[in-house]
């Protein structure tokens, strides 16, 4: 894998983590959460591949594989299964 891929992958991955917290710390509606939860999802397929084509990056592919499931569930919970319970008062 040539430098420059892995350079795209990893800042892409980062840059996009980045974006997407600062959505879902707007907290704009679930809609918009659940779109946050996608380009998380596209940072973690990122980081994975980054991590493991990299020398010295398994444990950030590792890492990104628990988020990639915790990513997923975000994107049913908040775009495929509807609103999330509101708790309790």
């Amino acid at each position: 894998m040539s430098e420059t891929t892995l350079n795209i992958l990893q800042y892409y991955g980062a840059g996009a983590a980045l974006l997407a917290a600062f959505v879902v710390s707007l907290n704009l509606g679930t809609r918009c959460t659940g779109w946050a939860f996608v380009v998380f999802v596209t940072s973690s397929v990122a980081l994975i591949a980054w991590g493991f084509l990299n020398d010295e990056g398994a444990g950030i592919g590792w890492q990104n594989i628990g988020l990639l499931g915790i990513n997923l569930v975000g994107v049913y919970r908040y775009l495929i299964a509807g609103k999330p319970p509101q708790p309790e008062s």
